[in-house]
C-alpha cells in the first residue's frame, strides 16, 4: 500500500500546484489576502505532499518490494544500501520525481525566506513556479510514473546499471538537478518582474545568492561527471563532448553571463531586457537538457528513456514556457526602456557585454555541435559526429577571448577608461604575462595553445596580484595596521568583489589543468603476456599477470602491474574487469589510477584472452589534478561570496 500512497500523494500534488497557479494571482487581483498567504501554504504542501511520495519509493526499495516495476528495474536483493538509495534517481522516471522533489523544496523556500520583503511580486513567483511543478507533476502522472506494479511480482529485481554503481555517479545528478532547477528560482522571480510591473533592480539583488548558488551547483555537477567518466569508463579522458555532457555545459555558460551582466544593472541601471532574456534562456537550457536526456533522441552512457511521448511532452512544455517568457518580455518591453546609454566603448560595462557576447557565441557553437548530427538524421537520414576537432577549432579561440575579459573587465573603470587608467591596471600585467610566456618558450614550451593559455593566466593572476596590493595597502595606511591585516580588511569591505576574484583564479586553475592533461597527455595500447614490460614516458609498466577479484555484487578479473622510475618501483596497478551478478550482462571496466606530481598514471584494461594476454591502455594525464583543484577554489570564491554580510546588500 506504500506506493499507492506515494501515487495518491503525486496527484495530490498535482491538484494543488494548478491551485497555486490561479489562488495566489486571484489573491493579489483581488487584494485578498487569505488567498495570497494561501499561496505559500500551497507550496509547502506541495513540497510536503511529494516527500512523501519520495519517501514511499525509497521506502519500497529498502523493502526489496519487486512488485513495483520501477524498483524491479533498478536494484536488487544484493544491491548495497547506499546504491539502493540512490536508485531513486538512477532511472528516468525516480530521476524525474526527485527533479520535481527539489522544484518543490526551493519554492517553498523561496516563498518563505522573500515572503515579507517582496509582497507584491511573491504570488506571481509562486505561480510561476506551481505551473512548472504542474508540468513534471503531469509528466510523471501520466507518462513517466515509478509507482506502477507487476503481476506476477519478480522474485528478483534486475540490478541498477553497474556504470551507475559508483559514488560519483551517486552525488552528480542530485548536484546537475540543484543547478537545473535552481536557476528556476531567478527565472520565476524575472518573470514576476515583468509580471507585476516592477522591473527596477529589486529582483536582480534577491535572486543573486540564487544565481550563485545554482551556478556553483551546476558547475560541481558537470565536474563530477567528468571525473566519474575519467575513472569509470576507462578511456583516460573526463569530456567528450558527449551531446548530454553538452546539455549541462549550456546553461551553466549562459548563467555565467547572466551572473555577470546583473553587476551592470545593479551599478548602472543598464542591461535590464539583457538580464531578462539571459535568465529566460538560461531556465529554458535547463528544459532542453531535461528533453534531451530523456526524449531517447540521443545515443549516449548519460541517455535515460527512448520514449518518442515523453520527448513529445517536454518539447511541448518547454515550448510553452519559451513562448509564454518571451512572449511576456515583448509585451512588457515598452516599461524596460532606459535612458541611460554607454558613455564609451573602453569602460567596464561594455568589457561585461563583450564577455556576454562571447560567451553566448559559446553557447551557440556548442547548440550548433549538439543539434546538427540530430537535424541531418531527421532530415537525410544520414549519420554525422560532430566531435573534439570540431570544438578545438571553434570553441577553444572564443574560450582565450572570455579569458582576457576575464582579467580586463574587473579592473578597467566604470562610464569611460583613460588611457591611464589603461596603463595603471594593464600594463604590469601585460609586461608579466608576455615575459611568462617567453620563458615557458625557453624551456622548451613550442605549443600554441599552452603559450597563450600560460600568458593569459599570468595576466589575469597579476591583475588580481596588484589590485589586491593596491586595496590592501590602502587598507593598510587608512587603519594603520599591517599589510595582512590590510588583505583582510580590503576582504571585508568587499567580499562580492574578492570571492569573484579568487572565483576567476579557479577558472586559471582549471584550465590550466585542461590545456596541460590534453596537450602533454601520453598514451600507449600494448597487448602483453604476463612477464612482459613496457614503456611510456619516464615510466616503465611490469605486467605480472592476472587473478580473480570480487566485490558484494561483482565478480572479476584484475590485471597485475608494477610501476618503476628509473628502477625504482613507485607503484603496484590493479586495473579490473567487473560482471555484476544482477541482470545486467554488460562488463566494466575500472581503470587503475597513481597519482604522481599533480597528474595520473592511467590502465585500463581492454580485453582478456584465454591464453592469458591483455590489451592494456595505459595514459600519462599531466596537471589533471589542476582540473579538480579549480573546481574547488571556484567553490571556495562563491562561498565567501554566499557568507558575506548582509548589510552589504542594502
Amino acid at each position: 500500500m506504500m506506493i499507492e500512497l506515494g501515487y495518491f500523494a503525486v496527484i495530490t500534488a498535482l491538484m494543488v500546484s494548478i491551485a497555486g497557479i490561479i489562488i495566489p494571482v486571484a489573491g493579489l487581483w483581488t487584494v485578498n489576502n487569505s488567498l495570497i498567504r494561501a499561496g505559500r501554504q500551497i507550496v509547502t504542501v506541495n513540497f510536503l505532499l511529494i516527500s512523501l511520495a519520495c519517501g514511499t519509493l525509497i521506502y519500497s526499495f529498502l523493502m526489496r518490494d519487486f512488485s513495483v516495476k520501477y524498483v524491479a528495474m533498478n536494484s536488487n536483493s544484493r544491491l548495497p544500501v547506499f546504491y539502493t538509495i540512490a536508485a531513486l534517481w538512477g532511472g528516468h522516471e525516480g530521476s524525474l520525481l526527485f527533479w520535481t522533489w527539489i522544484l518543490s523544496a526551493f519554492a517553498a523556500l523561496a516563498a518563505w525566506i522573500h515572503w515579507k520583503k517582496h509582497p507584491a511580486t511573491i504570488p506571481y513567483l509562486i505561480a510561476i513556479e506551481s505551473a512548472v511543478t504542474a508540468g513534471f507533476l503531469a509528466l510523471i502522472v501520466f507518462l513517466s510514473s515509478p509507482f506502477e506494479r507487476i503481476f506476477p511480482a519478480p522474485s528478483e529485481g534486475m540490478d541498477l546499471n553497474p556504470l551507475l554503481q559508483d559514488p560519483g555517479m551517486v552525488f552528480h545528478p542530485p548536484f546537475l538537478y540543484l543547478g537545473y532547477v535552481g536557476f528556476s528560482i531567478p527565472f520565476s522571480f524575472a518573470m514576476a518582474a515583468l509580471l507585476s510591473g516592477r522591473l527596477g533592480e529589486e529582483w536582480i539583488r534577491s535572486t543573486h545568492r540564487w544565481t550563485l548558488l545554482s551556478w556553483i551547483m551546476l558547475t560541481f555537477g558537470i565536474l563530477m561527471g567528468g571525473y566519474w567518466a575519467y575513472y569509470e569508463l576507462g578511456w583516460g579522458g573526463y569530456w567528450a563532448w558527449d551531446p548530454v555532457e553538452n546539455a549541462s555545459f549550456m546553461p551553466w555558460l549562459v548563467g555565467t553571463a547572466y551572473l555577470h551582466s546583473v553587476m551592470v544593472q545593479e551599478k548602472r541601471k543598464m542591461f535590464k531586457v539583457w538580464n531578462l532574456f539571459l535568465i529566460i534562456v538560461t531556465f529554458s537550457l535547463s528544459l532542453l537538457g531535461t528533453f534531451l536526456v530523456r526524449s531517447g533522441i540521443l545515443s549516449s552512457v548519460h541517455a535515460f528513456a527512448n520514449d518518442p511521448g515523453r520527448g513529445v511532452y517536454i518539447l511541448i512544455f518547454m515550448s510553452a514556457v519559451l513562448l509564454f517568457s518571451f512572449g511576456t518580455l515583448i509585451i512588457r518591453s515598452n516599461l524596460l526602456k532606459t535612458k541611460i546609454e554607454m558613455d564609451s566603448i573602453v569602460s567596464r560595462e561594455s568589457a561585461y557585454l563583450f564577455n556576454n557576447l562571447f560567451l553566448l557565441i559559446a553557447t551557440a557553437t556548442v547548440f550548433l555541435g549538439t543539434l546538427y548530427p540530430l537535424l541531418v538524421d531527421t532530415l537525410y537520414g544520414t549519420k554525422v559526429t560532430v566531435g573534439a576537432p570540431y570544438y578545438n577549432k571553434v570553441f577553444m579561440p572564443i574560450v582565450l577571448i572570455i579569458l582576457i575579459l576575464m582579467g580586463i573587465a574587473p579592473m578597467i573603470a566604470w562610464r569611460k577608461a583613460s588611457a591611464e587608467n589603461i596603463r595603471r591596471n594593464f600594463l604590469i600585467p601585460l609586461i608579466a604575462g608576455l615575459a611568462s610566456a617567453a620563458i615557458f618558450a625557453i624551456f622548451g614550451i613550442r605549443m600554441a595553445y599552452p603559450l597563450i593559455i600560460v600568458f593569459i593566466a599570468c595576466f589575469v593572476s597579476a591583475t588580481i596580484i596588484i589590485d589586491l596590493y593596491k586595496t590592501s595597502s590602502y587598507w593598510s595606511s587608512h587603519s594603520g595596521v599591517s599589510l595582512p591585516a590590510g588583505i583582510y580588511k580590503a576582504w571585508h569591505h568587499n567580499q562580492r568583489r574578492y570571492g569573484g576574484l579568487v572565483t576567476h583564479i579557479g577558472v586559471l586553475v582549471l584550465i590550466l589543468g585542461i590545456v596541460g592533461s590534453s596537450a602533454y597527455k601520453l598514451e600507449k595500447t600494448v597487448m602483453l603476456k604476463p612477464g612482459d614490460e613496457f614503456k611510456l614516458g619516464s615510466y616503465s609498466y611490469k605486467f605480472l599477470g592476472i587473478q580473480d577479484a570480487a566485490g558484494i555484487n561483482w565478480r572479476g578479473v584484475e590485471a597485475l602491474f608494477n610501476v618503476y622510475e628509473k628502477d625504482r618501483f613507485v607503484a603496484e596497478m590493479r586495473p579490473q574487469k567487473r560482471q555484476y551478478m544482477g541482470g545486467s550482462q554488460m562488463p566494466t571496466t575500472e581503470a587503475a589510477i597513481e597519482p604522481r606530481r599533480m597528474g595520473d598514471l592511467y590502465l585500463s584494461l581492454s580485453e582478456i584472452t584465454e591464453e592469458g594476454w591483455i590489451t592494456v591502455m595505459a595514459f600519462q594525464n599531466p596537471l589533471i589534478h589542476w582540473i579538480w583543484y579549480g573546481g574547488g577554489i571556484m567553490g571556495l570564491g562563491v562561498v565567501l561570496i554566499l557568507f558575506k554580510r548582509r548589510r552589504r546588500d542594502s
